[in-house]
């Protein structure tokens, strides 16, 4: 099974990558997990994207916040799906990476999930890894069907709790 790469640009990134990083555990996805800055470290945030794919990546998760040019520097090195998190502060309540990560130049694309959407983040990455893998397929499929028995426990339980 190939990889997913997870970058952040900061530790202080941790706790969104770790819900991306639990996902991934429960499907059972490998990963490998870096902090490398699209400032402070160019050159190994460079190495690491145009390197990716011989080192058994197929997927990048790119985690960064306030000026958050991190996935996009990510994305201008691979031609690897890139999907791009941009992570709160303490300014502008993440508002700034968003746009950052969101507005990306035509020809060098990077999806992008919710401010802090870690989880979704490795979900989309399963998700494209999926395409080529049934057995990742079914987990996904069994994943999807849990949720919603849980939406509709809920949904059954809430006229009890209103009585």
């Amino acid at each position: 099974m190939n990889k997913v790469g997870i970058v952040m640009g900061s530790d202080s990134d941790l706790p969104v990558i770790r819900k991306a990083v639990d996902v991934l555990k429960s499907f059972d996805v490998p990963f490998e997990v870096h902090v490398f800055s699209a400032h402070r470290t160019p050159v190994e945030a460079r190495d690491f994207a145009l390197h990716a794919r011989e080192n058994g990546i197929s997927v990048l998760i790119a985690a960064a916040g306030m000026a958050a040019h991190l996935a996009g520097a990510i994305a201008a090195n691979t031609t690897l799906p890139v999907i791009g998190i941009p992570c709160s502060g303490s300014k502008l309540s993440g508002m700034d990476a968003l746009l950052a990560t969101v507005m990306m130049p035509s020809g060098i694309p990077v999806a992008t999930v919710a401010v802090d959407g870690g989880a979704n983040a490795a979900l989309l990455a399963v998700e494209i890894l999926a395409v080529s893998d049934e057995a990742l397929a079914a987990k996904l499929q069994e994943k999807r069907e849990k949720d919603a028995a849980a939406v509709l426990e809920k949904d059954r339980g809430i006229l009890e709790r209103l009585d």
